[in-house]
């Protein structure tokens, strides 16, 4: 099977039957999504808090209290994602592939940009994407750098990583800049040390990647961002995506594309 080539409907069949793995590369040219699922009482705080941290956080869509499909999402959000995260207090107290039993009427889901929908375009140009070609998650890292705070709710900025040849980080920012739904350009280029990042071969999340002679880190803002504020607001119920396996969509790649 290759991953690649499967429909939206495609992948969420093999995840709702028990499929898990990281989800870059998969149905190419549709694009992917994070998950953050919230009580309604949390979820008009969440909403501003994406607002005022849209790099990090840029919504592409929010279900009505209770619905388990979006406009951008025709399966079912509790099955139909390779692994999610259940959150009590901001503590992840599981790890499954169905959230169905942890389901409640009040809950509100929000779907988020993920910088896997411009992978593609980054191939496209030239430009190496080092977890695709190791078949490994992306490397995401908590940073230094705090979001804006909502409310209740705070935490820091997450970014994911790509390795890029330095005579190639000009076009990979070109490329990314022009999907801003989906985190857009990077958020910084090179020394780790000034995002707070100690050890890039240990990710808080995903895995560590080879960063080749002559290749500069690249670092991108994340829809994991969303996760961190809740393991640090410590929120009594949360669930996501477990961090790289994404709900992916029935929206184009195409349509975050900015001419």
């Amino acid at each position: 099977m290759d991953p690649r080539g499967l429909t939206p409907g495609e992948a969420r069949g093999l995840f709702r039957g028990g499929v898990v793995a990281p989800t870059a590369g998969w149905a190419a040219g549709w694009a992917q999504a994070n998950l953050l699922v919230l009580p309604e009482e949390r979820a008009y705080e969440f909403l501003l808090f994406a607002q005022r941290n849209p790099r990090a956080c840029p919504v592409l869509d929010v279900t009505e209290a209770g619905e388990v499909s979006a406009s951008i999402f025709e399966g079912d959000l509790r099955t139909d994602l390779p692994a999610y995260r259940v959150y009590r207090d901001g503590e992840q107290v599981a790890e499954v592939g169905d959230v169905r039993e942890y389901w409640r009427d009040d809950l509100v889901c929000f779907l988020i940009g993920c910088s896997f929908t411009f992978e593609a375009a980054l191939l496209e140009a030239g430009v190496p994407v080092r977890h695709i070609e190791a078949g490994t998650n992306v490397p995401m890292y908590r940073t230094a750098r705090e979001c804006r705070p909502a409310g209740r709710l705070s935490g820091p900025l997450v970014v994911s990583m790509r390795p890029v040849p330095a005579e190639l980080v000009a076009e990979a920012v070109r490329v990314t800049a022009r999907y801003p739904a989906v985190h857009g350009a990077p958020v910084h280029v090179g020394d780790p040390a000034a995002l707070g990042i100690t050890d890039l071969d240990r990710p808080d999340f995903g895995e560590p990647v080879e960063i080749r002679a002559g290749e500069t880190p690249v670092f991108w803002a994340c829809g994991v961002t969303p996760q961190a504020a809740v393991m640090r607001s410590r929120p009594p119920f949360a669930i996501g995506h477990a961090p790289g396996h994404m709900a992916v969509t029935d929206a184009r790649d195409s349509a975050y594309l900015v001419p």
